[in-house]
């Protein structure tokens, strides 16, 4: 078994679409879908995807608290481009880039408080 995709709850699609369309220019991921409702980004040579939609039920969105998405950058660098990048477009900082075990990574919230973690 494996993740096929992640979505994140938003109440401003706009703000959240222009949000990863800029942090995802830096890496291979590029938006492949997008209706009223759900926008969708896939990277190039992955069958997995990440999304952020306005909820279902019309309710407010909000983020889960000890949720956390992560995102896998394949080397220290990108993980550092892609954290300040995240902190440059209104994300919030939730741990600065540094090896953590075995992983280099670095935390962010983005603009509706979802939690992603980058790892090299």
């Amino acid at each position: 078994m494996k993740m096929c995709y992640f979505v994140v709850g938003t109440n401003n699609m706009p703000s959240a679409v222009e949000f990863y369309d800029a942090l995802f220019a830096i890496t291979d991921y590029r938006q492949t879908f997008a209706d009223h409702r759900m926008t969708f980004w896939q990277g190039a040579d992955s069958d997995s995807a990440f999304a952020v939609a306005l909820p279902f039920d019309e309710k407010e969105a909000t983020h889960g608290n000890g949720t956390m998405l992560g995102f896998s950058l394949g080397s220290p660098e990108l993980v550092d481009a892609v954290y300040q990048k995240a902190l440059d477009l209104g994300g919030t900082c939730e741990g600065k880039p540094g090896q953590r075990g075995p992983r280099y990574s670095a935390y962010v919230r983005d603009r509706d408080h979802n939690k992603l973690v980058f790892s090299d």
